[in-house]
């Protein structure tokens, strides 16, 4: 189910977020304020940066994705969609009045990635130990392009991935195709991919929070199909 940002209903959008496991809000951000978010990314990656993990990881993952902290770096932009009210209230009648920020996390991938394979941000076998993820597309995301968003509608509630093929089709999986200005909530524990990219890059910002008992250390810790990997060791520990 796709939604606008007009009279948004902050109660249904949280019950439908339980529901399935995550949300999409079509043209939630402006384009101004969109193209501004693209060219600053763009200012920074340029067209094919180098990968930054390790490349035992990108073969045992298939994550071949490039991360960027831009808060970090004193990009202020990226404050300003951070703070924006509605994305305040929409998170708080999701997680409660004392949920937490973690980070600020731009991905890019380029010409040629797998993208990423079905995953779990973190550990599923405490229901309260979870992130949210706070999707921004700043760019198109479409069939052409590739990079399109995989994801098991429910498979919040269903624990660990499976073992099996890295980019399996599953019927009841739903593919998502997000616009420029898009906002995509997905809770931390849903199985979801990213698709193999066509074109030559895409970018997306994830502004992680969490619920105020998760862990701050919440997304240490990613579930592949083939492992589980430890980010702040660099380690398979699973």
């Amino acid at each position: 189910m796709t939604t606008t940002p007009n009279n948004l209903d902050y109660d249904a959008l949280a019950n439908l977020f339980w529901e399935q496991g995550f949300i999409v809000i079509e043209g939630f951000f402006d384009a101004k304020l969109m193209s501004e978010t693209q060219s600053s990314i763009m200012s920074h990656f340029g067209d094919s940066p180098a990968y930054e993990h390790d490349q035992r990881f990108i073969d045992l993952s298939k994550t071949e994705v490039i991360p960027w902290f831009p808060q970090n770096q004193g990009h202020e932009l990226f404050d300003k969609l951070e703070n924006d009210m509605r994305l305040k209230k929409l998170t708080s009648q999701i997680l409660g009045e004392a949920w937490k920020n973690q980070y600020c996390m731009v991905m890019f991938s380029k010409e040629g990635s797998k993208g990423q394979a079905w995953h779990q941000d973190c550990p599923p076998e405490n229901s309260t130990q979870f992130n949210l993820n706070r999707l921004v597309y700043s760019m198109d995301v479409d069939h052409e392009l590739g990079g399109q968003v995989y994801i098991r509608p429910g498979s919040h509630r269903l624990g660990a991935l499976t073992q099996g093929p890295l980019f399996e089709d599953f019927d009841d999986q739903i593919v998502l195709s997000p616009k420029q200005g898009t906002l995509v909530l997905l809770h931390g524990h849903c199985w979801h991919r990213i698709g193999e990219l066509k074109g030559k890059y895409r970018v997306s910002t994830n502004y992680r929070a969490a619920p105020r008992q998760a862990a701050d250390s919440i997304t240490d810790i990613c579930v592949y199909r083939n492992m589980r990997y430890q980010f702040s060791t660099a380690k398979i520990v699973g």
